[in-house]
């Protein structure tokens, strides 16, 4: 039997500060990859150097390396897309240019998927650490506030459950089939890459994650999208910012997702499509709801809370007392 390839995917934009560790942890894999794309957005300052000196590394360690420079910014989003083309693998590994990789990382990954042909995407916990790479105690799963029920609900084959409720895969600690590349690219409009990827895995096919951290995820000022844990005073704002923006963008990006589940052909697509219709017609009606004075909102959230679409599409009673108390 042939043995799958296994590609990462790096982009970099003016990363020097932090990008030696990272690329040093890809060399210390216990399996190292077939193959590193590298894709540059544009770098100022000395990563196009680092890069230059990694790639003779790698090649000399046996590894293919393609280096490529973008002529104009394509932004992150564009730069992993154009970085998931181009690789040849069968599995293909995000990579961000800050963090520190565990050194099994790829090993167990590549494990899990020669050992479930049907798993599409796979992620994992990360530890967060600061600029100095000194733990935060907090795991990246801490941070999103990952429920046991949603974890179940994950490895029990329903991750579309989960993708209909809020976000839950981070790009960095991400690997993923071929296949699903060829399926789901390009990304919608609005939409972050790791984002419409998931969607569309656990619309098409299996998603699941270890329960370890693999990775060692650093928070600093220049993240493109960083993680904390919520405080309690976090949360209480949280409840009262305006909303009626965020849901109407929302509610366009649901738009182009049930679009492309509508006619992309796979088994149960139309039924997704249809599950993605539902939450938009919620978020449409939340954005109703908050053009309304406070005293007139209460009969149409508990319209709302009693088909039970906040369980289904938001934080349940936490997404019931926004729509009460939210000015837009």
């Amino acid at each position: 039997m042939t043995q799958p390839r296994f590609s990462i995917v790096i982009c970099t934009y003016n990363g020097a500060t932090y990008l030696q560790p990272q690329l040093d942890s890809l060399l210390a894999q216990t399996r190292l990859p077939d193959e590193i794309v590298i894709g540059d957005d544009g770098s100022t300052d000395a990563t196009a150097d680092i890069l230059e000196r990694f790639a003779e590394r790698a090649r000399h360690a046996g590894i293919e390396v393609q280096l490529r420079r973008n002529p104009a910014n394509l932004g992150y989003v564009g730069n992993f897309s154009a970085g998931l083309r181009q690789a040849g693998g069968d599995v293909l590994f995000l990579c961000d240019q800050d963090d520190v990789w565990r050194t099994d990382k790829l090993a167990r990954m590549a494990e899990r998927f020669q050992a479930d042909p049907s798993l599409l995407l796979l992620h994992s916990d990360a530890r967060l650490v600061d600029a100095d790479g000194e733990s935060l105690g907090c795991s990246l799963f801490d941070a999103l506030q990952l429920t046991a029920e949603e974890k179940q609900a994950i490895h029990a084959d329903r991750a579309f459950e989960v993708v209909l409720r809020r976000s839950f895969v981070t790009g960095a600690t991400a690997a993923l089939r071929r296949e699903l590349v060829e399926l789901a690219l390009p990304v919608a409009q609005d939409w972050i890459h790791d984002e419409w990827l998931t969607a569309v895995a656990a619309a098409s096919g299996r998603v699941d994650f270890i329960d370890e951290p693999l990775i060692d995820y650093r928070q600093h000022d220049a993240n493109q999208i960083g993680m904390r844990r919520r405080t309690l005073a976090m949360k209480w704002r949280d409840l009262l910012l305006p909303r009626g923006q965020l849901l109407f963008d929302e509610a366009g990006r649901l738009q182009r997702l049930e679009e492309f589940l509508a006619r992309a052909g796979f088994h149960e697509g139309t039924e997704r499509a249809a599950q993605i219709r539902h939450k938009r017609s919620h978020f449409e009606r939340r954005v109703a709801i908050g053009r309304l004075p406070r005293l007139r909102r209460l009969l149409p959230v508990l319209h709302e809370a009693r088909e039970g679409c906040y369980r289904l599409y938001g934080t349940g009673g936490r997404s019931v007392l926004r729509d009460l108390l939210r000015h837009d």
